[in-house]
């Protein structure tokens, strides 16, 4: 599994980026976190606020913090269909 951060590294873009880190240590689950801070890389994406969240080359969150829970569940759920394709 690949994690993108994207953003220009703001506060809040700090702050999703160490809560993903948070909650893949406590669900014990490795994946690759990559930060992206590049604004033609992050417009690529389609994305029209910071911060994103990207899973798997797929844009699951933009535009605030989301809480550690819901981080859990997009991951999850992302993980989930991987699983099942």
């Amino acid at each position: 599994m690949t994690i993108k951060v994207l953003g220009p590294g703001c506060m809040n873009c700090k702050t999703l980026e160490r809560r993903t880190l948070e909650v893949l240590s406590e669900i014990n689950l490795t994946a690759e976190v990559q930060k992206v801070e590049d604004l033609d890389s992050i417009v690529g994406y389609g994305i029209m606020r910071t911060p994103g969240l990207v899973i798997d080359e797929k844009v699951v969150w933009q535009g605030g913090v989301p809480t550690k829970e819901r981080i859990k569940e997009l991951i999850g759920s992302v993980a989930q269909k991987g699983v099942a394709s």
